[in-house]
Order: structure tokens, then C-alpha cells, then sequence
């Protein structure tokens, strides 16, 4: 089993899944850690750069759920398909339903430190608290 966490320094959960620029990622054998690999994360820059800035969405629409945004969502997915759990601080409505399109679990915490996160986890206590999402 794999879990991915998003990062910005390899210790601590990052706040926004759209903003951070790495995935941690820990492989578990039998609950036991086995290996940590640390992948590039597309991110809010990366598109912004491509398109000069952020989807144009009308006030009635729900944001993240366009097709330009579950495309973007599908392309950050695309480096942690092995994967089948996502750890984040803080996303979108649009981005935590692309994950779970993409058969990985999305969950939000407001637990800081990787270390901590992995131990609720592994013991069944890590609470994916949804209204987080924004």
C-alpha cells in the first residue's frame, strides 16, 4: 500500500493540495514503513503558466468541477496513480472528487507533522474532515 502526502518540505502536510509542489510518498508492507520517494506535484503554478492564470467560472458554478479543472486534477493525479491514499491539509471540492475518480482516497486533516499523520492512520484515527474542503 502506498499513501501520498503533500508537501512543501518532506516533514509537514501542506494546507492546499493545489499549491504544493511535492507528493511524499510511503509504501507500507504489512504496516510497516518500507520506503519514502518524493515526487514533483503539478501544481496552480504550473497551470498558470500555461494558461495565464485560473479558470474563468460564473458566480452560480461550483469551482474545481469544470472540465478544465477535473482535466488539471487528472494531470496532478497522473503522478501518483500507484497510489491509494492522499493526504493533504486543505483542496477543492473539484480536486477531492477527482481523486476519488482516480480510485485514490483523498483525505483532509488538520494533523501537521507527516509522522503523526501516518501513525492515526495506521491506527484507524486519522479523521478525513471534510469540511475543510473549500
Amino acid at each position: 500500500m502506498k499513501i501520498a502526502f503533500i508537501t512543501e518540505d518532506e516533514k509537514t502536510i501542506s494546507q492546499h493540495f493545489g499549491r504544493a509542489p511535492y507528493y511524499l510518498i510511503i509504501t507500507l508492507e504489512d504496516g510497516k514503513e518500507t520506503e519514502r520517494e518524493l515526487r514533483d506535484k503539478m501544481s496552480h503554478t504550473h497551470f498558470a503558466k500555461a494558461t495565464k492564470g485560473h479558470e474563468t467560472t460564473p458566480p452560480q458554478a461550483q469551482r474545481g468541477f469544470s472540465a478544465d479543472s477535473q482535466s488539471k486534477h487528472n494531470q496532478m493525479a497522473a503522478a501518483i496513480e500507484d497510489v491509494d491514499v492522499l493526504v493533504c491539509g486543505g483542496m477543492g471540492g473539484g480536486a477531492y472528487h477527482s481523486m476519488k475518480t482516480n480510485n485514490i482516497t483523498p483525505i483532509v486533516t488538520d494533523v501537521v507533522q507527516i509522522t503523526d499523520a501516518l501513525q492515526l492512520y495506521l491506527d484507524g484515527k486519522l479523521v478525513d474532515q471534510t469540511e475543510k474542503l473549500h
